[in-house]
Parts: structure tokens; sequence; C-alpha cells
């Protein structure tokens, strides 16, 4: 039996590694229309490039796979030349990949052409600037989609086992001149491995079909056949006229269609690709028709799809959230799953999966980290879901504890405590297992020495503090020191909160000075009116809105009143002024105005970044959670954000799991991941809004309650005392 069992558990980690390499991919489809982001291209001396803005164009008319392709449109000059590049666009967490043996690209070809003669070259631009040797391209001779493979090993300096090495791709120029204008067409281009297996066994079957105001989702079941490439959509207004109108990862079981159109029927079907793109059979037809909705209706259609990151996308093993998607398949984001766990609650209480299925869930999750690698009773940032065991994916510094991580878990955990309170067998495993893992959570270790004024944030097994990050706001933490006020087993004293959190020493000062390059909040009160509003809290003008997000999603901000403010009044100021700030837009990014505001941390065309309301700190870029997990704060202007980004951006914003991360007009890009950290709070922070059912269930806890009074009897101490 041990055997057995060691074998399935070796399968099962096998799978889990295969599960996580991806193939390195180039270009597959571009969500945005016009200038493609991820390029650059230029010409000299007579030579032409088709181009805007000195990039390369997607084309939604031409594609092998659909919507859309690349134009590599030309023409040749004797004595000048051409070169584009095509970068490879990196995602966060899409970071193991196959081994690479070929480079493969899909090419439609237009035009006059010489035999056996080189339409362009190509060439590997490596991570160190430098570039590889030339491999000219040499057309099959027809106008259709042809693939052409040309062996890595015919680069030189280039590693199989290190694609990554690989920045870009430079297509330029060919010796032979063409003397008639080019018209190429590029799509689905990749390294691949040397062998790739061809059959498909299963067959496509739509499962479910829904219409919405803009958009259709339609759903299938989940894939096991590895040898599946993508899933293919084909939409027809008729019933006999189908139009290819997308692909979708196999890991992924539905699509969402933005049609853009409402009151429209629409008929579906899919089919299967293998790694030959290939076509299998199309499943059954089925329809839907887009309808008109009302804004109690959109809300919950926005709720539903968020959710669904957490319920269809959690990792598999533990139940729990990823950090994104795409990225890493197996490994759990800790402090994500704790705003996803009171997602789950929200969508339980919608009816978007009954009451069973999510305590089932539950179970797993409780389970999962009653047996997960933890550190004094602090779980990690990261964990592997197969295993259990720490990912230090930040480095390996950060192989330990992560207090403001398991503050966020804890924080949806408690939430969770409240909501399942039936008298059967699965609803008591899940209470029980949450005290016991409330109960172990030594917060009162992380002061790091006995009369420390501070908390700390990490804690390594084996370089202890290397870190030594105390934790001071403003910021994301107040809820860490909330927390371990009210630990019924390891407390910190209320003292800490003033001394640590609401520090007002050379300490806190130099530290908020430096994040925020002003004065404005160094010593934790602020008291400056920006754009008429009067902030009684935080620093420079308030900082990014996740600040308002993350602490106060299970504890009600309007609860929380400490010698300076009440935090649900200083948070809505804050979302005014950063509202505020995007409709002065004195940056004159392109798309800020009244209904497109919101700067917060978020995925971003150069980098993650946490953008704020000033303009040191403004990227240009929107994140959908600024504004619409601030409904609380702001139900007019949230609904405002809400309804542009889906009526006038969702052709390239909505997905399957809601609104991508964050988009960038200025720059013509759009995220292409879903973030653990962004899309819960859009649910829960709606599902206060409309009902305070997340605030409510946190805050009946009994040691929330008596942590509060404990931190009002100091407050109420530091006012008389003076302090």
């Amino acid at each position: 039996m041990f055997r057995k069992t060691l074998i399935i558990i070796c399968i099962l980690l096998g799978l889990s590694v295969r599960a996580q390499k991806f193939t390195y991919r180039f270009f597959t489809n571009s969500l945005m229309i016009d200038e493609y982001f991820y390029s650059s291209a230029k010409a000299r001396n007579g030579s032409w490039i088709q181009q805007y803005k000195n990039k390369l164009i997607s084309n939604e008319k031409e594609f092998h796979s659909p919507g859309n392709s690349l134009e590599l449109s030309f023409f040749d000059f004797e004595g000048g030349g051409w070169k584009a590049n095509i970068y490879y666009a990196p995602k966060r967490g899409v970071d193991h990949f196959e081994t690479a043996h070929y480079l493969s690209c899909w090419m439609k070809h237009d035009g006059e052409h010489h035999k056996d003669q080189a339409l362009f070259n190509i060439q590997l631009m490596f991570s160190d600037s430098s570039l590889s040797n030339k491999v000219p391209v040499i057309p099959s001779g027809n106008s259709d989609w042809n693939n052409f493979l040309i062996k890595l090993s015919d680069f030189h300096g280039f590693e199989p086992t290190k694609p990554e090495m690989v920045i870009g791709l430079q297509f330029s120029q060919s010796d032979f001149i063409h003397e008639v204008p080019q018209g190429v067409y590029l799509d689905d281009i990749e390294f691949l491995p040397e062998n790739r297996p061809e059959m498909i066994a299963e067959k496509p079957e739509i499962s479910a079909i829904n219409g919405y105001a803009m958009h259709i989702d339609l759903c299938w079941k989940e894939i096991a056949d590895q040898n599946i490439r993508y899933v293919k959509i084909y939409r027809s207004e008729d019933g006999n006229d189908f139009q290819a109108v997308g692909t979708q990862q196999p890991y992924i079981h539905r699509f969402a269609d933005f049609t853009g159109e409402t009151g429209k029927k629409y008929f579906y079907r899919i089919s299967f690709l293998n790694n030959r793109f290939e076509e299998s059979e199309p499943s059954a037809t089925m329809a839907a028709e887009t309808k008109s909705m009302t804004d109690d209706e959109l809300l919950t259609m926005v709720q539903e799809a968020f959710f669904r990151y957490y319920w269809e996308g959690a990792e598999s093993f533990s139940g729990m959230a990823k950090e994104n998607i795409p990225g890493r398949q197996h490994m759990v984001a800790c402090g994500a799953s704790g705003f996803g766990i009171m997602a789950l609650i929200v969508g339980t209480e919608r009816g978007f999966i009954t009451r069973e299925e999510s305590a089932a869930r539950f179970v797993q999750i409780v389970n999962f980290l009653e047996n997960a690698e933890s550190f004094h009773g602090i779980y990690p940032h990261f964990i592997d879901g197969p295993t259990g065991k720490v990912e230090a994916f930040f480095g390996n510094r950060d192989n330990g504890a992560d207090l403001v991580e398991t503050s966020f878990l804890i924080q949806g955990l408690l939430a969770a405590r409240q909501y399942f309170t039936a008298e059967n067998d699965q609803e008591k495993l899940i209470r029980d297992k949450i005290t016991r893992i409330w109960e172990k959570a030594e917060w009162d270790w992380f002061r790091q020495y006995p009369d420390s004024k501070f908390l700390y944030w990490h804690w390594s097994p084996d370089q202890a503090w290397v870190i030594n990050h105390n934790l001071i706001g403003w910021n994301e933490t107040m809820v860490t020191y909330l927390l371990a006020i009210a630990s019924p087993t390891h407390p910190v004293p209320a003292s800490l909160y003033y001394s640590g959190w609401a520090n007002q020493d050379s300490t806190g000062i130099q530290y908020r000075s430096n994040w925020g390059q002003t004065k404005d909040g160094s010593m934790y009160t602020n008291g400056n009116t920006y754009f008429g509003i009067k902030l009684d809290v935080g620093v420079s003008n308030g900082g990014p809105l996740f600040f308002t997000h993350y602490s106060y999603m299970g504890y009600d901000p309007h609860l929380l009143t400490d010698k300076y403010t009440n935090y649900f009044v200083n948070n809505q100021n804050i979302a005014k002024i950063n509202h505020s700030y995007c409709v002065q837009n004195p940056k004159h990014f392109k798309g800020y105005g009244d209904d497109a505001w919101g700067l917060t941390a978020s995925d971003g065309p150069f980098s993650y970044s946490a953008d704020e309301p000033v303009a040191w700190q403004d990227c240009g870029k929107i994140a959908p959670t600024g504004a619409i997990s601030s409904f609380p704060y702001t139900p007019e202007e949230s609904m405002k954000a809400l309804k542009n980004y889906y009526y006038n951006y969702g052709k390239f914003l909505w997905g399957e799991y809601g609104f991508r991360d964050a988009f960038d007009l200025t720059n013509n890009w759009c995220s292409e991941i879903y973030m653990g950290l962004n899309q819960a709070p859009m649910t829960v922070m709606i599902e206060n809004y409309r009902t305070g059912l997340i605030w409510n269930l946190f805050m009946q806890n009994p040691e929330i309650q008596n942590g509060l009074k404990m931190l009002d009897a100091e407050s109420l101490n530091m006012k008389e005392s003076g302090k």
C-alpha cells in the first residue's frame, strides 16, 4: 500500500511539474488593435515597412488562429534596409518553459516572389542585447497560411533548455531585393520541443451558454487530453455561416465572447486543435442572446465573473488561489487566497454555487492549510500546492513566514468561520480547523524582541530577520496590527498600534518620507487638503487605492476609529482624491477621466507597479480594481467606471474572470493576466456596498470585537494622556 501511494504521489508531482511548463510564445494574439506594444519597426534609405508609431500593426482580417495576426508588409530598396522586432512579452509566473528545438511561425504571403530566394532574414535577440546570426526565410510559394520551422540549432548561441535567454526576434531585409511590395502576415510564433503528440481522443461539447449585455459566456467540460493545444470558438449570427472568433487555452474551460451588441442572438460551436493546429470535428451548436441589464444585474454579472477566478481557477491540490492566471499553475498565494475565501462566501450567498459545493471546497482548503508549511504558525507568501511547502517566488530570502499575507488569509478565514454555522460534520470541521489555524499564529513572535515597538513582516527559518522590514502605516498592513491585538493566544498589546502602525518618532517619519517622497503624512497624520478634500491620515495624498481595500474587506471601516480619524471617512476621501486626480489628469494620459480612474497596484506594460495620484508615481495605466473595489466609498463614480470598462473597453478588457488586471491606452497595452490580489476585492467590496455581508460576518467574531475594545481603550488613554 505504501509503495502504491508513493507511486501515485510521484505521478501527481510529475504532472504538476509538467503542467507548469509553458511553450515559449512570442505572439498568439494581440488584445489591442492597431500598434502592437511588444514590437518595433523602422526602415531607411528608400526601403519601407508597414508600421504605426514605429510599431507593427495587428491585423484582424488576416489570421491563422483567431482573432488577429501581425502585419509585416514591406518594400525592399537597394542600399536601404528595414527591421522589425517582436519582443517576448513576460508574464508574472510564466517562468518554466519546455525545452525548445524549433522556431515555429505561421505565415501568409501575398506578393510576387522569386522561387528559392529568401523573403527576409530572422535573428534571435538575446538578453545581453546581442543578436544571433541571420537565418533566411524562404516562403512555400502559395498564398495560404503555411508553417515554417527553423531549427534553433541554426542560430548560434542558443541553448535549448534556456529559451528565456531570447528576448525577441528580429526580422530584416534579405540580401535578395524584392522589386515589388510584399504582403506578409505572421501568427502563432513560438519555440517548440522536438516531438509533440498529435492524436486527440476527447470530443468537443459545449456544456453551458449564457448571454449578458455585450458578451456571451460559453463553457465546456474540463479537458484532460494533453494533446489538445487550443479550443477554437466559432460564432454565427444565423446558425449556418460560422466564423472563427477566438481560441482558448485548454486549462481554462470557458470563453467570453465580447460581441459588442445587445439584444442579438448568436450560435456557437467549438473544436479542438492539436499540436499541429489540425482540427477536430466541431461540437453541436448552442445559442444564446445578449440582453439589456439593469445596474443591479450588471453588478451581479461582474461579481460572478471575478468569483470564477477562485472557484474554477483555483489551484487543484489546495483549492486556494493562484498568484495570477496565466502563471504558475500550482503556486498558492496566501494573501490572494484570503481574499478569495471571502469571494467564495459571496458566490455562495449569491447562488453562484451551492452551500454544499462551497463547504466541500472549504474542507479542502482548511485540510490543506492544516498540513501546509508554516513558521511559528505564520504561513509563507507562496506555497506549492502539491507538496504544501514554501515556494520562494520572490527570492531565497522570502523562504519563510509572511505576516502580512497571513493576515489577509486569516481575515478571510475568520469571515468563513462565522458563515459556516450549520451543525453538520462538514461545517463543524471548517469552524474547528479555522480556529486552530487562528490560535496557532504567533503574532507576538513577530515583534522580533520583547520590547519592540513594531511588528516585522518576514521571518526566515535559515536567515531569521534578514529582510528586517518593520510594519509602519499608512499602507495596506493595518489588518496585521488589528489581528495581532485580537489574537486569543498570542496577542500583542494594543499600544503597539500607536507605537508601530501609527508610529510618530523618527523611524516612522523617515520611512513615510522615503516612500512617499514628501513630508505630507510623514507623521502618520496628514491634515492637508487635496482637490478640496481634507485627508486626516495618509502619506502624500493617500497612496495607491489598495491601501483602502486590503485591510477593510473583513474589517468594517465604519467601526474603525482611532484617535486620529474614522477609517471609512478617511478611505472615502482617499478614493475621492484619486478620482479627482484622474479627472484633472495632469500628465495628459489617454483615457483618464470621470469614468476611468483608480490608480493602484497592478501589472503594467513595463513592470508591476503601485501607481498613485502623484506625478512621479503615475505611469498611465488604469487597474479596474481601483475604482470598482472602492464601491462602498464612491458608488456613483465606481459605477461610471465599471460601465465604461465593460461597455466601451470590454472587447479587450473583459474576459473569463472579469476585467483583466490593467490597461494603458497611451501605450495601446492591456494586461494578459488576472491577478489574485485584484480580482477578489471587486467581488467582496461590491458585496459590502450592496449588503455588508462580509463586514457583518467578520465583525461578529468575538475576538475581533474584543480586539477593537482594547484598541478603543488604548485610544482613549492616549487622548486623556495628551499623547
